[in-house]
């Protein structure tokens, strides 16, 4: 049951609901906020968890909230309740029955204020094979594509496989990100201001920003994802984790991959850089470069979200907004030799991406083994 769902709910009212959702070990526990159509409704959040991890459950949820339906954050009622019609309230608790399998979550509710809704939301489909149709290209052919792209308008970002763009932290099969920020960033601040010169002020959107990348670089799950302005770069990083060895023997079908991501989605698409919001969001974010000395050589940009599944989240705001904003590059595995020779030539190095110690020692081992 633990992840993200997303879908349609219908009752009382229809409107969008997203369910984030933890396995707390012997329990589930979550975050589902219920976006009504229209502006008769107003949103809500519930905060929950289920008695045990039976497939079947049913609980009470007793942490309702409002959203303000601008924000997508929470709100208290006495504050947007003049955007409603007279008589609209927020229910005080909910009696919710349901039950999961691998690919279906059914839930049920009925209110103290005898609002009622349903819902079928199909599990995320964040850990299959990425569906988009890669243009297939030879390094000197890829060298040639990216020469006629509009400078500084796209963002690259190089995979060693073929995945959907995913997170670090829903990769973990978490999605409750109201825990995350109140549970693990707190002990994570505590346990890195020992370590870090600057005192990160964590009310700051942009030392906060600069405080997530940084943990992020060093190896702890964010609900980011790293991109650069140089595609030069994103090739380094997608052949990166591939040894000599490997990529000498590797057939014709073995591929790397550069996802592209076309700048118009800062502009067309609604940015928010606060994580836990009710609807889904994918925005992009240039961080202060704080103590993370890597960010200025790797032309590094983030993109932050609250989605597990960012292909699908992508696709259907270009059938929406009838835009092109995702394309995918494959590169033969291969050809490693020949990029990292050019690359080096570039100053595209591990020497020069890392500094430091380990940066200079994986650009000589690159080198002489």
């Amino acid at each position: 049951m633990n992840g993200q769902w997303i879908g349609e709910y219908s009752g009382t009212s229809n409107g969008g609901l997203l369910m984030n959702i933890d396995d707390r070990g012997a329990y589930f526990e979550g975050v589902a906020y219920l976006q009504a159509h229209g502006k008769g409704v107003p949103w809500t959040g519930v905060h929950f968890r289920t008695p045990n991890k039976d497939r079947q459950f049913s609980f009470v949820a007793r942490d309702i909230w409002a959203i303000h339906p601008q924000t997508g954050g929470p709100c208290s009622w006495a504050d947007i309740k003049d955007l409603y019609p007279a008589g609209a309230t927020v229910s005080d608790h909910a009696e919710v029955t349901g039950r999961w399998d691998e690919s279906l979550l059914e839930v049920s509710w009925n209110t103290d204020v005898g609002v009622s809704g349903s819902s079928r939301l199909p599990r995320s489909r964040a850990d299959q094979p990425s569906e988009l149709t890669a243009l297939p290209m030879g390094w000197g052919d890829f060298k040639q594509y990216i020469a006629g792209l509009a400078g500084k308008r796209h963002l690259f970002r190089g995979q060693s496989e073929p995945w959907r763009l995913r997170t670090s932290f829903h990769r973990t099969g978490r999605a409750d990100l109201v825990r995350f920020t109140n549970e693990d960033i707190l002990v994570l601040y505590r346990r890195l201001s020992a370590r870090t010169r600057h005192l990160f002020n964590l009310a700051n959107p942009d030392e906060n920003g600069a405080f997530f990348n940084l943990a992020r670089h060093h190896g702890y799950p964010m609900p980011l994802l790293d991109w650069t302005y140089s595609p030069y770069v994103a090739a380094f990083f997608a052949y990166r984790d591939l040894s000599k060895p490997d990529a000498s023997r590797a057939g014709s079908s073995q591929k790397v991959r550069i996802f592209v991501l076309d700048e118009r989605w800062k502009t067309n698409v609604n940015q928010v850089l606060i994580l836990e919001r009710a609807f889904p969001h994918l925005s992009i974010a240039e961080f202060i470069a704080i103590e993370n000395e890597r960010m200025i050589p790797q032309q590094s940009v983030s993109t932050t979200t609250n989605v597990d599944d960012i292909e699908t989240y992508i696709r259907e705001m270009e059938t929406k907004n009838g835009q092109s904003y995702i394309s995918a590059i494959d590169l033969p595995v291969s050809e490693r030799a020949e990029v990292f020779c050019e690359l080096d030539y570039m100053g595209v190095t591990a020497g020069s991406l890392f500094p430091g110690l380990d940066g200079a020692c994986e650009e000589l081992r690159e080198r002489n083994f």
